[in-house]
């Protein structure tokens, strides 16, 4: 039986080409696309090669970290031919791109955009590099309504779904948003990874530590990182071996 991994890289911009080549010496058929150029706006579920994977594949799996997470649960909701999740510094949330204070979705299926949770236009950091974990709470509190709406039905996806987040992430509140996504999910296969010192960029063994993306504080160190990343790392293999 074999296994297609669609791996997507977060807001950054770059594809994670270094664990593409970790999941392929484990055996995997792994599809890294470059899947934004310029906006994460309004971009169709379609448009990731899935069918690709799955013209080749008995199984699939979807593995997304941080903007990129987003997308991979919300491709679980939509798609049933995925197999496994894997959400690496999740959201339970859509979110909006924002251009010239336009807010627009990330997310279209079907030619429709995702509801989402609008950015709170009055929060400024107070600190340089700036922390965006408030600003993510802040734009919750702030539109508590639209939040309902905005949630990632995550349990609408049946397959195995692995949560993986660190405590000091200072982008958003991923620990967090990965106790929401579990509790939601009740009684469906479910494990959520987490190490209190790790930040946004857990480091699977063997990766090298990683640049580049908008400047921002991002938690954690490197130690921590990797902590998060080889407990991950097991279960991961795990899931993907179907065991």
């Amino acid at each position: 039986m074999s296994t297609g991994i669609l791996l997507l890289h977060g807001s950054s911009g770059t594809p994670d080409l270094e664990r593409a080549r970790l999941l392929e010496a484990e055996g995997y058929d792994v599809l890294a696309p470059q899947w934004f150029s310029g906006a994460i706006s309004e971009i169709p579920l379609e448009s990731f090669p899935l069918d690709e994977l799955a013209a080749r594949n008995d199984r699939l799996a979807v593995i997304g970290v941080s903007r990129g997470a987003e997308a991979a649960l919300l491709l679980g909701t939509v798609d049933p031919r995925i197999d496994v999740v894997v959400a690496i510094s999740p959201s339970a949330y859509v979110w909006p791109w924002i251009e010239n204070e336009l807010q627009t979705s990330a997310w279209t299926w079907k030619g429709q955009p995702f509801p989402y949770v609008p950015f709170d236009l009055a929060w400024e950091p107070d600190d340089d590099p700036p922390r965006y974990r408030e600003f993510y709470r802040q734009s919750l509190h702030a539109y508590g309504a639209d939040a309902d709406t905005a949630r990632i039905p995550a349990e609408r996806f049946t397959g195995e779904l692995l949560l993986i987040a660190g405590g000091d992430d200072q982008v958003w509140p991923s620990v967090d948003f990965a106790e929401e996504i579990a509790e939601a999910r009740e009684d469906l296969p479910t494990r959520t990874i987490t190490v209190a010192a790790a930040g946004h960029r857990p480091l699977f063994p063997g990766e090298q530590p990683k640049s580049g993306g908008q400047r921002m504080a991002r938690g954690g160190s490197e130690d921590a990182d990797r902590e998060l990343g080889a407990l991950a790392w097991r279960d991961l293999l795990r899931l993907l071996a179907g065991s």
